[in-house]
């Protein structure tokens, strides 16, 4: 059964890598963006195929097990992304506020 789990691991890190090359190509990565999403692939291959290597973190944290702090560290990273989902939206948000009310203008002194 371990096993099997390890090879999910690594088929879902070829996945995303696969994935973050080829948006890479449609340019809709950026090198950092491809750079970040390879590196996070890495890190969890790494961590499917040796996870012993956490054995140091979930003994000093007292958690039960190494599931424990993939959960945890799982809903940091989701918090993480949505913040920073919210925060480019309201951007995009103010910016298109401006353009609209700039429009609005250009066009209110155009009819005078």
């Amino acid at each position: 059964m371990v096993q099997a789990i390890q090879a999910l691991g690594l088929v879902f890190s070829a996945f995303i890598i696969y994935m973050s090359f080829l948006y890479y190509k449609k340019r809709e990565f950026t090198p950092t963006e491809l750079g970040f999403w390879a590196l996070f692939a890495a890190g969890f291959a790494t961590l499917s195929l040796f996870p012993a290597i956490l054995n140091p973190v979930t003994s000093t944290l007292n958690l039960g097990r190494k599931l424990d702090l993939l959960i945890i560290t799982g809903f940091m990273f989701l918090i993480a992304m949505t913040f920073y989902t919210y925060r480019i939206t309201r951007h995009t948000d103010k910016r298109m506020e401006e353009l609209v009310r700039s429009l609005a203008i250009e066009k209110a002194e155009k009819k005078k």
